[in-house]
């Protein structure tokens, strides 16, 4: 049950046809990214990079590729699992159904982290400038390491449960970093491993900290799972692998006796450097910030190392079976964190934080209009909590108006909603708050706001597919095109500075003259033909595009008693304006280089 090591996945994806080698020399320099993307596009295989130009090592991505795949990983223990997660979100299940649970309090204590004085993970050493440089997109500042599992402990800490091991991107060159002695690693010092830094500060004692690369499939995907509080990523990763998660100390870290390539080095404390550009999963870049830096101690490795990565763009990518896999685990645990809310969906085609829609409940009160309340107390609650509280709009249905409706099947939700949605009582604001960090849309880094749109009762409308014909539109805006039933796109001028902001009166007023009760949302952007080409295009770029506060308008639109609100269409800003960050878009040089594998005759000619 459960594999020993990489080299063992690598075997049984092999045996099952879930894996190809590349033989041929790559460049890490954009060409295997540039690979990774065009298999993961078509649902290929994992692949293994046989020969990494620079690079001694071999390197491994699209392992999570798809869902199949990733449930494939964890066939043997991941009911289990689902099981352990349910009794530490909630004790009393095992009371409730004892014949469910009997097993799970044992699979838990024979999962817990194991000391091993051999670690495989130090049998040889090496430096940074040897390892795989994978850049993945043109303007990247550097290479990064993509699904490192980043260990840290609290000050004079020894106990692995208090241990702390998450997925921060770590940049191995570029930028001012000194080449083999320093590398860059991102994150807020308000989460995680930022609250152990932020302990240290105040200490003399050195900030250890250690980064692993490859190990046990399970070992990567435990480092962004978010946990019920008392179970440790040690813990998660060895329930997961089916195998107890091996650690060692070495040199005063801790090394992972499992990973491929162990770096330890020490955080340098009230100190930063820039880290950055980075392709990013929202599908542009996140620009140059000030983040730590590690002082790079040692770099070992174990025999015969494999080097593992993924490549982040704009989704669906690897990582969204990640997104697929936290939801498996954790869906039947929302009412409890959420009382009243049946379902969340964190939409992976707008990259996951930006747009959330939900199904919350409403106690019918007789004699009295039915309108969202209590949905607003869920909403609230679901924009107060870890992870969900990065959301900009939150989309929330009471589920009573219609049992079948599923938040995970979005066109047909969002036509729920905006069939009910009433946009001079639905729409509330929270203003100058805080966003994603990835997240440029807002008025500064970090900074932005959010949106509640609520849904609660009968149907106020029906939705057309058929926009009226339009007299002359306003100068500079152009081509408007049905995206789904009950929302058009139109071509507006280019966004060139802060009065810009004001083109939108023109549209408003011109939609005056029009009856638009079947079209309750217009889009603003760039390329409607775009917007329209997919549903994926349409949520991506309205979503990551637009700041509530900003770029919500309306046709009729008032304030009364700070209630924001509109009598006609809503129209969301959803142009690229200047301080956005730079959409990801691949290098024409290397996709020609690259089809030259993909061409009759070459390695990857089956994927052509």
């Amino acid at each position: 049950m459960g594999y020993k090591n990489m080299w063992s996945c690598v075997a049984d994806l092999e045996k099952n046809k879930e894996l190809i080698r590349i033989k041929s020399p790559v460049n890490p320099d954009l060409e295997m990214a540039e690979i990774h993307r065009r298999i993961y596009d078509q649902g290929g295989p994992a692949i293994l990079f046989e020969k990494v130009m620079g690079s001694p090592f071999p390197a491994l991505s699209n392992v999570y590729g798809t869902i199949k795949r990733t449930e494939f990983l964890f066939k043997d223990t991941l009911a289990d699992v689902k099981k352990i997660i349910e009794l530490k979100a909630d004790p009393t299940n095992f009371l409730r159904n004892p014949l469910r649970y009997w097993k799970a309090p044992f699979t838990a204590f024979t999962a817990l982290p194991q000391k091993t004085f051999f670690p495989a993970s130090t049998w040889g050493k090496t430096t940074i400038s040897q390892l795989p440089q994978i850049k993945s997109w043109p303007m990247d500042g550097g290479a990064f390491i993509t699904l490192p599992q980043v260990f840290s402990l609290p000050p004079a800490g020894k106990n692995m449960m208090k241990s702390n091991i998450g997925m921060y991107r770590v940049q191995l060159s570029g930028n001012q970093y000194e080449p083999d002695k320093e590398i860059g690693l991102h994150y807020q010092l308000h989460r995680g491993i930022g609250v152990h830094h932020t302990e240290y500060n105040t200490l003399e004692e050195p900030f250890r900290v250690s980064i692993f690369v490859g190990g046990l499939p399970s070992h990567a995907f435990s480092a962004i799972m978010p946990l019920p509080e008392g179970l440790s990523e040690m813990t998660f990763a060895g329930l997961l692998a089916g195998r107890r998660f091996q650690y060692a100390w070495k040199d005063d870290y801790v090394v992972s006796g499992d990973a491929d390539f162990v770096i330890t080095g020490i955080i340098r404390k009230n100190a930063t450097k820039p880290e950055g550009p980075f392709g990013d999963h929202l599908g542009y870049y996140s620009l140059e910030h000030p983040f730590p830096v590690m002082e790079v101690e040692h770099v070992w490795h174990r025999k015969n190392p494999i080097w593992h990565f993924t490549v982040v763009g704009r989704p669906p990518q690897e990582d969204s079976s990640f997104g697929y896999l936290i939801h498996e685990l954790v869906k039947d645990l929302t009412s409890g964190e959420f009382p009243g809310v049946k379902q969340i969906h964190a939409v992976d085609a707008a990259g996951v934080h930006p747009l959330l829609l939900a199904i919350g409940s409403e106690r019918y009160m007789p004699f009295r209009e039915k309108r969202p309340e209590e949905i607003l107390i869920q909403a609230n609650r679901i924009l107060g909590s870890g992870q969900t509280s990065l959301a900009k709009f939150l989309f929330i249905a009471d589920g009573s108006d219609n049992p079948h409706l599923d938040a995970h099947d979005y066109v047909p939700f969002l036509t729920h909603i905006l069939e009910r949605t009433d946009w001079t009582r639905d729409l509330h604001f929270q203003t100058k708050t805080t966003i994603d960090t990835l997240d440029y849309s807002g008025d500064g880094w970090n900074a932005g706001s959010k949106v509640i749109i609520a849904s609660c009762g009968p149907k106020l409308r029906r939705l057309g597919t058929t926009l009226p014909a339009f007299n002359t539109l306003p100068p500079g805006f152009s081509n408007p095109k049905v995206i789904i039933p009950g929302v058009f796109a139109v071509v507006a001028p280019g966004f060139k500075n802060q009065d810009s902001y004001a083109d939108h009166t023109a549209l408003s007023s011109f939609l005056e003259n029009y009856d638009l009760q079947e079209f309750p949302l217009c889009i603003l952007c760039d390329d409607s033909d775009f917007l329209s080409y997919n549903v994926s295009n349409f949520i991506w770029a309205t979503f990551t595009r637009t700041n509530p506060s900003h770029d919500i308008h309306g046709v009729h639109a008032f304030t009364e008693n700070k209630h924001w609100g509109c009598k006609g269409t809503l129209l969301f800003d959803a142009r690229i304006k200047p301080h956005h960050a730079p959409p990801l878009v691949t290098d024409t040089n290397i996709s020609n280089k690259v089809d030259t594998l993909f061409k009759k005759g070459g390695e990857l000619a089956s994927y052509g």
